[in-house]
């Protein structure tokens, strides 16, 4: 196997905690990265697991639609097909 070295930044504790964790396991913590760096590879994703948090300005935004949402507020629907909410977007397109 042709191997390189990946030069990463990380909190000291978690390092720390990481390796701790993998020598349990009986890997080291290298062992780990790849198997995660192959995972990413092949699958072509990235997976959290805590849920990715949003900034201030996507928050703000989220929150009014929850506010228009409990107060029924800009809300279109329910469709009876693809053809009518397609119909719809449209008329809202050419509002803008």
């Amino acid at each position: 196997m042709n191997t390189t070295v990946i030069n990463i930044k990380t909190d000291k504790n978690l390092k720390k905690d990481a390796q701790t964790l993998a020598k349990n396991f009986g890997l080291p913590l290298s062992a780990i990265v790849n198997i995660y760096l192959r995972e990413f590879v092949r699958e072509k994703r990235v997976v959290f697991s805590e849920p990715p948090m949003p900034n201030a300005k996507t928050r703000k935004i989220l929150d009014q639609a929850i506010a228009d949402i409990k107060a029924g507020k800009n809300l279109v629907g329910p469709f009876e097909s693809a053809e009518e909410m397609m119909k719809s977007l449209r008329k809202f397109e050419k509002q803008k």
